[in-house]
């Protein structure tokens, strides 16, 4: 079998790889979170057109679906972890071995995508929270702490890095945001979701993105109590 490397949804998938690489290096040499968020958020648009590619030009494959989980490791597990690693020195924390347990969410990243590599449930939503979501709402508190904009502690930071560990392997669904059709019967939570989300950035710019992300994690966890019930 001729395993073909170079195709269009490769190659996006590798800038995927290389925007985290660049977030992590910057992130763990003392750089501007600013651009470790915008490296951040540039990988997640090449996670979202690479397999926008490969739907489009029919050219999915095995090595396409393990590449995109080394890239997403990186970009949306280890860096995600070198911003909160940063984020404690900007946070006062000393520069002790805890400093060091932030990286717990890299570990529970690499779980999550495992676990989604060979779940088969998880074709319309998520079974717990997305590694893109985690990054990016880490990578936008380290934007907002490196301005000055959001004050956390290195207790605070430890916590952070804890609770979305489990959130990331939890069994708890979560909406994803793909449409099989773009009629709002059926979508409701998704048009929603993004209509509040985005006027929210238009108002408040980067200081309302981690607060999109809590929401998204409040409405699936409020959603999957509620259809337990029923």
């Amino acid at each position: 079998m001729k395993i073909k490397l170079f195709t269009v949804p490769n190659l996006l998938t590798l800038c995927n790889l290389l925007s985290g690489c660049v977030a992590s290096v910057l992130a763990l040499t003392g750089g501007d979170l600013r651009w470790v968020f915008g490296c951040v958020v540039l990988a997640a648009l090449f996670d979202f057109f690479d397999g926008f590619a490969a739907r489009l030009l029919r050219s999915s494959s095995p090595i396409g679906k393990e590449l995109d989980s080394l890239a997403d490791m990186v970009s949306f597990g280890f860096a995600p972890s070198a911003v909160l690693f940063a984020m404690y020195a900007l946070g006062g924390g000393a520069y002790g071995p805890w400093r060091f347990a932030v990286f717990v969410v890299a570990a529970f990243s690499a779980l999550r995508l495992a676990k989604f590599n060979i779940d088969e449930n998880q074709t319309k939503e998520f079974i717990g929270l997305p590694t893109p979501a985690c990054a990016l709402f880490f990578a936008s508190c380290g934007y907002l702490v490196q301005q000055g904009r959001l004050s956390a502690t290195p207790e605070a930071i430890l916590l952070a890095a804890l609770a979305f560990s489990f959130l990331l392997v939890c069994n708890v669904p979560m909406f994803a945001l793909k449409f099989s059709h773009y009629r709002f019967a059926g979508n409701e939570i998704r048009y929603v979701f993004l209509a509040a989300s985005l006027v929210a950035i238009c108002l408040w710019g980067v200081a309302a993105v981690p607060f999109v992300f809590i929401a998204y994690i409040a409405v699936s966890v409020v959603r999957h109590i509620v259809s337990r019930r029923r």
